[in-house]
């Protein structure tokens, strides 16, 4: 579905006192052409909104729609909820909200992650309440002493003959029992405080995906920051990883140390603050090595670069901010190995080749290609890709949409993408898929076996999948050999979300 962007066209050439009729004149277009833009009749892209943007001021990142595609697939996402059985709101009707009224569509969807966080904090506590013996054992004693005490009361009350002796035995039990059942609330209280202060908060992880999504996940200043660094480490040469070393420990005294292939630290890496060491195992690989020697250089010596995007993700928690840390750190760390413009003039001549992009820079196939979905550059854009990754359980561990491109905001995706169809034999898996508003994308997935740590450690298994709008398809590699006039498979962005009702491979009905 095309988002509904004609509304803030509108709005801003309003407020700039431009006519319909003089703004078509401006960017080459006629003011009925204009007015069906206005009125998210046609769809717009390419140079005709470049222009547009100029002439008004805006820049593309207000006139990408990614806001309000967001704001319709959370709308889809809530109203397939069980909760709003018999609301019954299409897909046009909901763009046309969306476009008619952005801030509300904006309000409706930071109250479904609302939702969401509540439900899930829900079923959190229904979980301990189920499973934590402590928890357990305190409820059944205040249950109990409620009991007791009612009882107590019921027979001061209802036994008139009663003895002033018995009377006193009894509210004096009466009021032990209301002090313990007082200590024991009071021990619950702090048990679920101290308790709830060590679980992490469900929406950062959100926060954070939401704010990258915004900005596109293009960081200009981070950009700088890695071709900064990256003359420092190498020249105009690519990053050598004993130069990575002896960078961290003269300048940070960072210690890399190689452990043992069978050593016990959790993953391939882990950096120890405290001790400054970064550890890594034997059997880490050398792209993975590479990367993580440059994401602890990148958090040192581009501090300032990665604090200032921070402060403009404007993220609401602490978790959120130290999250976002990590990634802008990470983020230069990729920029770093793979520099943008020879990265995009390559991926250009290789016809976005991933495992020949990775060869030349000495990086991972996931590295190479989450670099391709950062090549953003106003006016030197690459072919704009989505990017998904799924674990083996077939839930969605990151994503980064295209408009048109429908994603859940949560869980899980459609049965028929064929990051649901990898093997590991990493062979491409390539469809051409088309969503229920028409859009048509190449999809190509793959899984990514990571190399076992060690004989008796499984080696963990991800799916990866870029998708790129049908239009961009012939400029990639993974065009070949097919025909992109054929057919398109019809794919959906979840079950819960699609409205293919017939499709024989829908796991679960919309409500009714």
């Amino acid at each position: 579905m095309q988002a509904p962007i004609g509304i803030q066209i509108r709005r801003k050439r309003l407020a700039v006192g431009l006519s319909q009729a003089a703004l078509a004149r401006a960017v080459g277009i006629s003011p009925t052409y204009l007015n069906l833009i206005e009125n998210n009749k046609r769809a717009i892209g390419g140079r005709l909104l470049v222009r547009i943007g100029e002439r008004l001021g805006l820049d593309f990142a207000q006139l990408s729609g990614v806001a309000e595609t967001r704001s319709i697939q959370a709308i889809e996402e809530l109203l397939g909820d069980p909760a709003m059985a018999g609301i019954e709101m299409d897909q046009a009707t909901i763009r046309d909200f969306v476009a008619r009224f952005p801030e509300a569509g904006l309000a409706l969807t930071r109250l479904y992650r609302l939702y969401q966080d509540a439900s899930a904090s829900i079923e959190s506590y229904l979980h301990r309440l189920r499973s934590d013996p402590l928890l357990s054992e305190m409820l059944h004693q205040v249950l109990n002493r409620i009991s007791a005490i009612r009882s107590l009361a019921e027979i001061l009350d209802k036994e008139k003959d009663i003895s002033q002796l018995d009377e006193q035995r009894f509210v004096a039990t009466i009021n032990s029992q209301s002090q313990d059942l007082t200590n024991t609330a009071r021990r619950l209280v702090d048990y679920f405080d101290q308790t709830s202060s060590l679980q992490k908060p469900i929406s950062p992880l959100f926060d954070l995906d939401e704010a990258i999504i915004a900005h596109r996940n293009h960081f200009p200043v981070l950009e700088a920051a890695a071709d900064e660094l990256r003359m420092e480490l190498a020249g105009s040469g690519g990053l050598q990883e004993e130069a990575l070393k002896q960078a961290l420990a003269g300048r940070f005294g960072i210690e890399c140390v190689e452990l043992p292939q069978a050593s016990r630290i959790v993953g391939r890496y882990q950096y120890e603050p405290e001790a400054n060491r970064l550890l890594l195992r034997g059997s880490a690989p050398r792209p993975t090595r590479i990367f993580q020697m440059a994401r602890i250089y990148a958090s040192k010596a581009a501090r300032e670069a990665v604090e200032n995007v921070v402060e403009t993700l404007a993220l609401k928690s602490d978790e959120a901010r130290a999250m976002a840390r990590r990634a802008m750190s990470s983020y230069v760390a990729g920029a770093m190995m793979m520099p943008y413009e020879p990265f995009l003039r390559d991926a250009e001549a290789l016809r976005y080749d991933i495992d020949l992009l990775a060869r030349t820079y000495g990086a991972s196939f996931e590295q190479a290609a989450h670099r391709l979905v950062t090549l953003r550059r106003k006016g030197a854009e690459g072919v704009p890709f989505g990017f998904l990754r799924a674990d083996r359980a077939g839930r969605l561990s990151k994503r980064f949409p295209l408009l048109g491109l429908s994603l859940p905001v949560s869980g899980y995706g459609c049965v028929l993408w064929p990051i649901f169809r990898t093997s590991g034999d990493g062979a491409f898996v390539r469809q051409l898929a088309e969503f229920p508003g028409g859009e048509r994308f190449l999809l190509l997935a793959r899984a990514v076996p990571k190399q076992a740590p060690a004989f008796r450690e499984e080696a963990p298994t991800y799916s990866i999948m870029l998708a790129c709008d049908v239009v961009h398809a012939d400029r990639t590699v993974y065009s070949d050999g097919l025909d992109l006039s054929h057919p398109a498979v019809p794919v959906g962005p979840s079950c819960l979300l699609c409205p293919r009702q017939e499709c024989s491979h829908r796991q679960e009905s919309q409500p009714s």
